[in-house]
């Protein structure tokens, strides 16, 4: 049977179940099937299935006549690219404007257009570096964040729309943007000034912390590997890696379909604890943040006890931490958070509308080594009172380790009523235990 004898209906069944690539040969083989091929309505869902477009743009944002010229623009804007590597750029891109929209859009708002390749090849130039083929398609999808005046909380808490997100503990915030072309620029050449840092030629700073804290993530442009700065990054370029190196590889070549470096691994799995709720959004003080604290098991954990429940997460703080000092050499930041649930407080079968905490106990371990027990009134200070219903009480701390992994667990005491009017005997209220724990991935 010839191909004359097939109807258009099924013509344009099998020209839909087939690629860009493969429907752009059909088109070469005779007139029929190059008008069958010219179809917008296959045009429109190879778009949506590789570019995730739902309307035809060019890669400017600009609408386009139809999404076959939309495509056509599209290969011919990446064409010096791996196309499987751009699409999985632009996936990830996509994902994150997606949660930012959702949830976050004044954050979503701070993201910058594309860059193009003569912005990309100027920062190779000015910095003498030749960007990973992964973070030159990222930069080419978003060129990082600008922020405004108003965007800034003050010089404390800096501005709280950053991308990477971060945390607060006692008078320390850290808040982390992803930098745009020019900043890399301008914070590269800067910190490549220090006299301790003249042997990191291939590295550029690619995000930051806006507030006074300084927290920097440096890419070896040769490698392909993403590093946080410790507390001694200025002193003698003490850097954590921040991506599994065994993930990253073919970070230059042109060829395969493999390709991927730490800024793009870095990014989807950000997207990933974003999406899944394993971090999400907090407000304090009016202000909304990507908070870093694991919201999720099993990096979160959570206790109820006679009605108070009690949620507790850690993260490292890289910037603060001191691979050099024998006893403190892991920093880790902690979240309490809680609340008392609908019912109220149930002790001894009797059921109280409010409780106070009035005491604390901790035990941290290093591995399986106690290296602190400690007990003393308060919280940060505070002796929180819970009612039913209202928003947790949430206060962060921190505590240095000796080795990369260990753990926190306790109990708070707790009275019925208030501390100043006591309605019943003092009960401890469990902290499970949660995690210290060197990551993976460290934002």
């Amino acid at each position: 049977m010839g191909l004359e004898s097939v109807g258009d209906l099924e013509l344009h069944i099998v020209l839909s179940k087939l690629g860009a690539d493969d429907t752009a040969r059909a088109a070469c083989v005779n007139k029929r099937l190059r008008v069958s091929a010219s179809d917008d309505s296959i045009w429109s869902r190879i778009c949506a299935q590789e570019l995730d477009l739902s309307h035809p743009l060019d890669p400017f944002g600009n609408p386009t006549a139809s999404f076959k010229e939309a495509y056509q623009l599209w290969r011919e804007s990446f064409g010096m690219y791996p196309w499987s590597l751009v699409k999985r750029a632009k996936r990830c891109w996509g994902r994150l404007r997606n949660w930012l929209s959702l949830n976050f859009p004044e954050a979503e708002a701070t993201l910058q257009r594309g860059a193009s390749e003569a912005d990309i090849q100027r920062v190779e130039k000015t910095l003498k570096v030749k960007l990973p083929l992964p973070t030159r398609i990222l930069y080419r999808f978003c060129d990082g964040q600008e922020f405004s005046d108003k965007d800034y909380a003050n010089t404390l808490y800096g501005c709280p729309l950053g991308l990477m997100g971060g945390y607060t503990f006692y008078n320390r915030s850290v808040n982390v943007s992803l930098l745009p072309l020019h900043q890399i620029i301008i914070k590269t050449q800067k910190l490549k000034n220090c006299p301790s840092l003249r042997g990191i030629s291939k590295y550029i700073v690619v995000a930051a912390s806006s507030t006074v804290i300084k927290k920097l993530f440096l890419l070896n442009c040769g490698s392909g590997q993403l590093f946080v700065g410790t507390k001694n990054l200025l002193t003698d370029g003490e850097m954590i890696p921040c991506v599994p190196k065994d993930l990253i590889r073919s970070v230059h070549n042109l060829k395969g379909d493999q390709q991927q470096d730490a800024m793009l691994l870095w990014l989807e799995e950000h997207a990933r604890r974003l999406e899944n709720g394993i971090i999400k959004l907090r407000e304090e003080r009016k202000m909304r943040s990507i908070c870093l604290f694991p919201d999720e098991h099993p990096l979160c954990s959570t206790a109820i006890t006679s009605g108070v429940k009690v949620r507790a997460s850690a993260v490292l703080a890289p910037e603060f931490s001191d691979l050099e000092d024998y006893e403190e050499k892991y920093l880790y930041t902690y979240s309490i958070r809680m609340s008392l649930l609908p019912e109220g407080c149930i002790v001894d079968n009797m059921k109280f509308d409010t409780c106070q905490l009035h005491w604390r106990n901790w035990i941290i371990r290093a591995g399986n080594t106690v290296v602190s027990d400690a007990n003393g009134e308060a919280v940060i200070g505070k002796f929180p009172l819970l009612r039913p219903g209202e928003r947790e009480f949430v206060y962060e701390s921190c505590t240095p380790l000796p080795s990369s992994e260990g753990s926190v667990e306790g109990y708070f005491t707790f009275v019925p009523g208030r501390l100043s009017d006591p309605k019943g005997e003092p009960f401890r209220v469990a902290v499970a235990q949660f995690p210290l724990q060197l990551p993976d991935y460290i934002f």
